[in-house]
């Protein structure tokens, strides 16, 4: 029985041969031509950038400009915080080497274009970054950069990957989890010195003068309105005394520990000046208050320097010149009492602010176009505490006075006021409170000029820098 059925399997496998195996043919094996004319994809697209990563500069003044992998990323300009820039479209010129790349200011909104074109350069002596120009001093680009506020700006340009992040074709986990989060502010500034002179009114409100690591309480009534010497040694301060309006301004001396008063009477706000030599103050006489000086040595040689009607005075702009305002312009005045400059406040605080007594001015230590305006809102942004009682709160802004232009800087969820700079002005301190604080519980913080770095100081207020 199992003989005759191996024929029967036998023919079995060889009908399933037949049908998986393909027949023979002469033209197996060889492989069948492909088409001469293929069909044409659609073209690559070209990128409008070239060459990325470049580094655009000028001087006098000097400035630079970032160009990154989407576009124009930051401008710099000497003596100004950095302007983030937003990038837009670009734009392929006729000419072959030839671009223009648009962005936006990312503070003001004010529309910037930067003209780009591949020829030798020469109109900048060095891209201010590096140690020496390059040989001959010509660069690949010429450059120029249209900014809405700020104006024009001529230079050159050179490819500058040194100066980007590097490129990580690999990315890892940690940075595949970084993207998932928003990026973190990193401040421009890496190099700042800390002030060694400072004054201030503590918690208990007493008057503290605080040298490096040595601080003293001044005794006596708290002060007001203070101001300390250049070389970070004596402290001015106004006290109100009894009966009436009558007050004193007197001279704290660190080294000797010892209050000297220079003045009584209707009398306050008492500046340094740049010497230390002198010292600007306010004097109510014939129902107004007016601008007066004296020399430290002798301060009852006193002498008035300027009869308007002024409301504060916000400091020395230089040896000879004081700034003060009258709630309705800013002006310079001369020590022979002329008005040499004046500006408009509603140029300065625009239609988000308003003038108030409570309002100051700080022109930057380096350079006198920049000024730190702490004032009232009157349009306050989306998120800006305001007062439960008056209404109001108040901010502080940067305001350029050649180009308009104003850059508010004070955290959006916080009371903030009586901003002044350090004396390198990198750094700005103000009076703080947070808008969930009811009890408006105010202390010293530290911001830069750029707008980052934001953390507390001290506790107390009405903090001075000397040194």
């Amino acid at each position: 029985m199992r003989i005759a059925q191996r024929p029967q399997l036998l023919l079995w496998f060889v009908a399933l041969a037949s049908v998986l195996s393909p027949p023979l043919s002469h033209s197996q094996g060889k492989p069948t031509p492909a088409p001469k004319n293929p069909p044409v994809g659609p073209p690559a697209p070209q990128s409008k950038h070239y060459p990325i990563l470049l580094l655009a500069f000028g001087n006098q003044p000097n400035w630079s400009l970032r160009i990154g992998l989407k576009g124009p990323e930051r401008f710099d300009r000497a003596g100004y915080p950095p302007i983030p820039l937003e990038p837009a479209e670009v734009t392929h010129e006729a000419s072959a080497d030839t671009w223009t790349y648009h962005a936006k200011d990312s503070a003001t909104g004010a529309a910037v274009a930067v003209h780009l074109s591949r020829e030798a350069c020469t109109d900048a002596t060095n891209d201010t970054l590096t140690i020496t120009p390059p040989l001959g001093g010509k660069y690949s680009f010429r450059v120029s950069v249209e900014h809405a506020q700020i104006g024009s700006l001529k230079g050159c340009a050179r490819i500058a990957t040194e100066l980007f992040p590097k490129i990580n074709n690999q990315p890892d986990q940690e940075e595949d989890d970084a993207k998932k989060k928003p990026p973190v502010p990193v401040s421009t500034v890496t190099k700042f010195q800390s002030p060694v002179a400072i004054a201030y009114l503590n918690a208990s409100h007493q008057l503290v003068f605080k040298r490096g690591a040595v601080a003293r309480i001044i005794p006596g009534k708290p002060g007001s309105d203070l101001s300390i010497s250049h070389d970070g040694k004596k402290l001015l301060f106004t006290r109100e005394e009894d009966p009436g309006p009558i007050r004193s301004i007197s001279q704290y001396d660190f080294d000797s520990n010892g209050v000297k008063e220079l003045l009584r009477g209707n009398v306050q706000q008492a500046f340094w000046s740049p010497d230390d030599t002198r010292f600007a103050f306010m004097k109510f006489v014939d129902g107004k208050w007016h601008l007066w000086s004296a020399p430290v040595a002798s301060p009852d040689s006193a002498a008035s320097v300027f009869a308007g009607d002024i409301g504060s005075i916000h400091g020395w702009v230089d040896a000879h010149t004081v700034l003060v305002d009258d709630l309705q312009q800013l002006s310079w005045v001369t020590d022979t009492g002329t008005i040499q400059q004046a500006i408009s406040e509603k140029d300065i605080l625009g239609d988000a602010f308003g003038p108030s007594s409570a309002d100051t001015f700080r022109i930057h230590p380096l350079n006198p176009d920049l000024l730190l305006v702490s004032a009232e809102w009157l349009k306050p942004r989306p998120g800006v505490p305001t007062d439960t009682h008056m209404g109001g709160g108040f901010g502080f802004f940067l305001y350029e006075i050649r180009s308009k232009r104003r850059v508010l800087l004070s955290p959006l969820n916080m009371f903030a006021q009586n901003a002044e700079w350090s004396r390198d002005g990198l750094q700005i301190f103000f009076a703080g409170s947070t808008g969930s604080d009811p009890s408006r519980r105010y202390a010293t913080y530290r911001i830069f000029w750029d707008g980052i770095g934001l953390q507390k100081y001290l506790s107390g207020t009405g903090l001075v820098i000397g040194q």
